[in-house]
């Protein structure tokens, strides 16, 4: 597809959520960004991870969550929220900025939050600039890029960046997103979140520019970490990693994770990779509803 033609698809998309409806805006730090809510009962905050803005849209209509108040938005440089900008290693603590700022505009005192991929980075940056905001956290394999397998995993995904260096956007996302979800993606994303292929093509910029930069600087302040007593799940799935000799850095990311939080429950999928909840949103749910059922909020 042209490129031009790709930003045009891209346009007319934002605002627009996987089943037709128009998004809702929330004031942030200059700008707004789009969210949706579906549901009513203990507030649920979805954080996207990279690429894919409507990844947790999947999720909206499990039945498996439907006693919770889902809520899933686009953050910061992804479709029609406002754009991403200043130095990567002000990217975080913007996005966890702008995560409290959404609870805020809800009038949410308190949510368990979920995270996937570089969301789950930004919900541990959350839980440490605003832990009072937390009050559960489920981690979707977050990028972790600390661990002993990180540097072999860095290698995989350097064509990628190549790509992108080189002025071919839409090859780097390809080149990505095959590399962490298989060469299926592209199916995947289309079926259950029209659109999404075209507005992660749109969106590289924020990826390659800032978000991974940041996501691969990321560490954790211990004395805040150290003191965060809710409770936690690590969520993964059994494919992750495999195709390219890499699935060790996921085994490692939830070693690292149960280390800094004794308390973490591990919940492990049969058949699916990074993709998680766009390859099987029914587990995934399932798998969380059960850790918010023994989980309430405080």
């Amino acid at each position: 597809m042209p490129r031009i033609w790709i930003v045009v698809t891209a346009l007319m998309l934002q605002g627009v959520v996987a089943h037709g409806q128009q998004m809702e805006r929330a004031a942030v730090d200059d700008g707004e960004i789009e969210y949706e809510v579906q549901g009513s009962g203990e507030p649920v905050l979805l954080i996207h991870g990279a690429h894919i803005a409507d990844a947790f849209a999947p999720l909206m209509d499990q039945s498996a969550l439907e006693d919770y108040q889902l809520i899933r938005y686009r953050r910061r440089g992804y479709a029609g929220s406002a754009p991403a900008g200043g130095p990567p290693e002000d990217f975080l603590r913007q996005a966890a900025a702008d995560a409290a700022a959404l609870l805020d505009h809800l009038d949410i005192d308190r949510a368990h939050i979920a995270g996937h991929s570089s969301g789950g980075v930004i919900g541990l940056q959350l839980a440490m600039d605003h832990p009072d905001r937390v009050g559960s956290l489920m981690l979707l394999e977050p990028a972790l890029m600390t661990v002993p397998s990180g540097e072999q995993f860095g290698e995989k995904l350097q064509p990628s960046f190549d790509y992108y260096e080189a002025g071919d956007p839409t090859a780097a996302v390809d080149s990505f997103m095959t590399v962490v979800a298989g060469d299926q993606w592209r199916d995947f994303a289309s079926a259950s979140m029209p659109g999404a292929v075209e507005q992660a093509n749109a969106d590289a910029a924020t990826f390659f520019e800032l978000e991974a930069p940041a996501v691969m600087a990321w560490r954790r302040d211990e004395a805040v970490l150290d003191a965060f007593d809710r409770p936690v799940l690590y969520l993964w799935g059994s494919e992750s990693g495999k195709v390219i000799g890499v699935e060790a850095a996921y085994r490692e990311g939830r070693d690292l994770v149960k280390d800094w939080f004794p308390q973490t429950h591990e919940h492990h999928i049969e058949n699916i990779n990074h993709a998680l909840q766009m390859q099987d949103a029914q587990a995934v749910a399932e798998g969380m509803a059960a850790f918010l059922r023994a989980n309430s909020l405080p």
